[in-house]
């Protein structure tokens, strides 16, 4: 327990109003608590600053339109963006990739080829399926490794000169790998690939750049980055956007409307149909900025240290298999031989200990394991030694329930 004694972040709970009580939050991958710098900023929005953007002209629409164009701003700082007009703001990573599939896979057609892992999330694999169904593209599925990680070295050797898309998680939402992303990268743009990461759970955990990694796209999700939910960020290089059309039409989205033509706003507006998410926006710029303070090196250190607590604690129960690579990031996944993951969260849960039971929206990975589920503590900035402590206390008593060792 004496590797996290000296760590900076262990006094942080007391900045998430949610975590009072004897309660340990171990859901983080799923969704993370907020910090109150954030519901602050979201409550001063719907209260005495309220108004709407890109409209008015009167003076608080004008500073309100000022805030959000400069929450856009703390987005491409924080993610090493060119420019911020490379940002477009969605609801999540989710509707990212169905941005990224409906508008700049238009130019896909029968042959044409999209590899994606065996680990992603049903977000990366659903979309593409909606694509191949309507125009007959092909998807390729990369293996993983003995201890579930992307094969990095299977991928590569499966883009071919069809392939024209590698969409792939930059951390798995089960697992917990980290993949090489600027290898995969290099190795599919030298076959005129484009690449998309899914960067859900790399966001609250590495630091990001996009020129460093070297895709094309980028989608994260706000309410894993201690920020609101129903908003999130697809990060596209610019001459990408400009040359994809709009997938929903509506207000702001245009330059000129007849009932002859429209003629379409440069990006990111032209993607951003509609009133937007204002509270939204400024919430995950308040998120981003707490995030900052604190140091994405100091999170991420925090985190590994507390699964590799984890994950040598569990180690000394017999009938717990610890799934995926030793170092995974902030994310361990389990299972305990005779117990079902959702009797183990229940059980969890009567002792003050929340984590995620199921599927994870990952099935093909399920199957892939061969278990129908698995039971997942996720790690945040707030989490302590004490939850670990917790969380080993409350499986110890599972094993006596069900007679298990």
């Amino acid at each position: 327990m004496s590797v996290l004694t000296a760590s900076p972040l262990l006094d942080l709970k007391g900045d998430f109003p949610g975590l009072t009580g004897d309660w340990a939050y171990l859901d983080t991958a799923a969704t993370s608590q907020k910090p109150q710098a954030v519901i602050d900023a979201i409550a001063r929005l719907y209260g005495p600053d309220y108004a709407t953007v890109h409209r008015g002209v009167y003076e608080r629409s004008a500073t309100m339109t000022m805030r959000f164009e400069d929450a856009r701003a703390t987005v491409a700082r924080f993610i090493s963006a060119a420019s911020p007009d490379e940002v477009v703001f969605v609801r999540g990573a989710t509707e990212g990739i169905n941005l990224v599939a409906q508008s700049w896979g238009q130019r896909l057609k029968a042959g044409d080829r999209v590899l994606i892992s065996a680990l992603e999330h049903h977000s990366n694999i659903v979309p593409w399926q909606i694509l191949r169904d309507r125009t007959g593209i092909i998807i390729d599925v990369a293996p993983l490794t003995a201890d579930g990680r992307i094969d990095e070295d299977a991928l590569i050797a499966m883009i071919r000169p069809e392939t024209r898309l590698v969409a792939i998680a930059h951390i798995s939402n089960v697992l917990g790998g980290v993949v090489d992303a600027r290898r995969i990268a290099d190795a599919a743009h030298a076959a005129g690939a484009l690449v998309m990461l899914d960067g859900c759970q790399a966001a609250p955990r590495l630091a990001l750049d996009m020129a460093a990694l070297d895709c094309d796209f980028y989608v994260l999700s706000g309410h894993k980055l201690y920020g609101p939910t129903g908003i999130g960020v697809l990060w596209a290089r610019a001459e990408i956007l400009e040359s994809m059309p709009p997938w929903q039409g509506g207000g702001a989205m245009i330059e000129t409307v007849t009932f002859e033509a429209t003629t379409y706003a440069p990006p990111p507006g032209r993607f951003e149909a509609g009133t937007p998410h204002i509270e939204g926006v400024i919430g995950l710029a308040a998120a981003i900025d707490y995030v900052e303070s604190i140091g994405i090196g100091r999170i991420h250190a925090h985190e590994a240290a507390l699964v590799r607590q984890a994950r040598e604690a569990l180690s000394g129960i017999n009938s717990i298999q610890v799934l995926g690579p030793e170092n995974s990031a902030g994310i361990l996944s389990f299972t305990m031989a005779g117990v079902h993951p959702h009797d183990i969260g229940t059980i969890l849960d009567e002792a003050g200990v929340a984590i995620r039971a199921g599927h994870h929206c990952a099935q093909p990975l399920m199957n892939l394991l061969g278990v129908p589920a698995t039971a997942r503590a996720s790690f945040g900035l707030y989490n302590s030694a004490s939850d670990v402590e917790r969380l080993v206390a409350g499986l110890t008593r599972v094993t006596r329930i069900f007679g298990v060792k």
